[in-house]
């Protein structure tokens, strides 16, 4: 049995005898770049791409301190503390290759919830020259039918009378932004990283609402002063299980508490939009543009919005991961078509962009035997996706006149998910989102309203007065809720 070694500083020169490490001198290393939202995605996407830069071009003054602002963040930075910001990137191969990588990008780790100062401080410190985020879609705070910031929401009312106690991202970034104004510091660059299209534009459009209405003159600077790039993001990123945590104290006696798995593929496309400079990122591959949103829009609706079709669908099914619904035709052969005939026709020109070919890249990759991602991650916040990856989809088709079916049997099925919360065998299905009790409600409401779920206008808008549309949703909820073989109904439309 290997002698097992802790993952941190001291051990690299024993764990590089196995596995590649960091060769530059991180104690040399300033932070330029503050993170909110330090998940799996972010260790397997920014943090990858800059430990690159780190390594390869001789780089010191970009490297990253995250930033917990949830108490659910409070695991991930004790990790990262006691591992000195070291973590493994475990890349797997659709072939079954398996590439683990010491990443040592991030250097710092501090928790907002009880005490923000030293967040805003690590914000407003000089050093700090961009601000990203990975907060997911509802860390944004808008209404998704509407898009309307919600100053309903019991934490902004809190910061907007208590301005020096934040609790959301838009109190933070207000407090250090008035400090570094206030200072004479030129602003930073507020990046967005999530799967939100136009997402430089969303978190602007936010942060100005709530400025607006905490302090007018500190809005109009941001306004003139900050940067809010839009950029397309991509890396599939399972959950980290044991079993990635037992593989590196197996197979080279290293623990990691907290590892990330990923694909191999990686994109990141960036408006080229910078308040206070940028890493050269160009050099390990980042792509940046004059206008990203044809990038983002290509990859919302079809890899987003193709994982969210197979996840609904999948789940109800019993499949539990997306390379296994991938494995059963009828989930390939309907999740082409929708690409095809519903997404594909919403989409704007990509010069040097084949279309066929990216898609059947997107199969491959969801087909990716070694990934496993689970379908319940997949679904998890649809509340806060589905408005932005699919109903977007299905209203444009509508305006069009173009095929619908496909996305609305998606539809009625996640309101049979949510009402009945379990599979075609009987299993209970793992529901995680925020408006989990209200999309039940509304779901149970079908047998004597039909409609119940998608009068929710929060999240369907006007969609269930379309008389094209309902007439169709009404006709799959009518047929789920009879036998609950939803891959029945997919086998008739293929």
């Amino acid at each position: 049995m290997k002698n097992i070694i802790a993952l941190n500083q001291n051990n690299l020169t024993n764990i590089a005898k196995q596995i590649p490490c960091p060769t530059y001198p991180r104690n040399e290393l300033t932070v330029g770049m503050v993170h909110v939202g330090v998940g799996g995605f972010h260790r397997a996407h920014q943090a990858y791409y800059t430990n690159m830069l780190l390594e390869k071009f001789n780089v010191r003054d970009w490297a990253i301190c995250g930033i917990g602002l949830r108490k659910g963040d409070q695991k991930i930075h004790n990790v990262l503390n006691e591992q000195e910001g070291l973590y493994t990137l475990i890349v797997k191969h659709p072939d079954g290759k398996i590439e683990p990588q010491i990443m040592g990008a991030i250097i710092d780790f501090r928790l907002g919830v009880d005490s923000p100062k030293p967040v805003i401080q690590r914000m407003a410190h000089p050093d700090t020259k961009i601000v990203s985020l990975t907060i997911t879609e509802g860390g944004y705070n808008f209404n998704p039918s509407t898009g309307d910031f919600d100053f309903e929401n019991q934490d902004i009312q809190h910061e907007l009378k208590n301005p020096d106690s934040p609790k959301t991202i838009y109190g933070f970034l207000t407090a250090a932004l008035k400090k570094r104004r206030d200072s004479g510091l030129p602003a930073f660059t507020i990046m967005s990283c999530d799967n939100i299209q136009h997402n430089g534009d969303v978190a602007r459009n936010m942060l100005l609402s709530f400025a607006k209405r905490q302090d007018e003159e500190l809005a109009n600077w941001i306004e003139k002063e900050v940067c809010f790039p839009n950029s397309m993001v991509d890396r599939i990123t399972p959950v980290t299980t044991q079993s990635d945590i037992d593989y590196l104290e197996k197979t080279f006696g290293l623990q990691d508490e907290w590892p990330v798995t990923c694909e191999p593929f990686i994109q990141w496309v960036v408006e080229d939009n910078f308040s206070n400079g940028r890493p050269e990122f160009e050099k390990v591959g980042v792509q940046f543009v004059s206008d990203v949103k044809p990038y983002e829009k290509m990859k919302l609706r079809l890899l987003n919005a193709g994982h969210s079709v197979l996840g609904i669908l999948g789940a109800i099914h019993g499949h539990p991961t997306i390379n296994a619904c991938m494995e059963d035709e009828t989930f390939v052969t309907y999740l082409r078509a929708f690409m095809d005939e519903e997404a594909t026709p919403t989409l704007d020109k990509l010069e040097g962009i084949d279309l066929n070919v990216y898609k059947d890249s997107l199969l491959e990759r969801f087909a990716n035997p070694n990934i496993k991602d689970s379908v319940s991650r997949i679904c998890s916040e649809s509340s806060a996706k589905l408005p932005k990856f699919l109903i977007a989809t299905l209203q444009e088709n509508l305006d069009s006149g173009g095929s619908i079916q496909f996305a609305t049997l998606v539809i009625a099925a996640w309101c049979y998910y949510s009402d009945k919360g379990m599979d075609k065998n009987g299993q209970p299905i793992e529901i995680i989102d925020a408006m989990a009790a209200e999309l039940q409600q509304a779901a149970r409401q079908t047998k004597t309203d039909t409609l119940a779920f998608i009068k929710q206008k929060s999240l369907f808008g006007d969609l269930g007065q379309n008389e094209r549309f309902t007439k169709l949703y009404t006709e799959f909820v009518q047929q789920i809720y009879k036998d609950g073989s939803i891959k029945n109904q997919m086998q008739t439309m293929i």
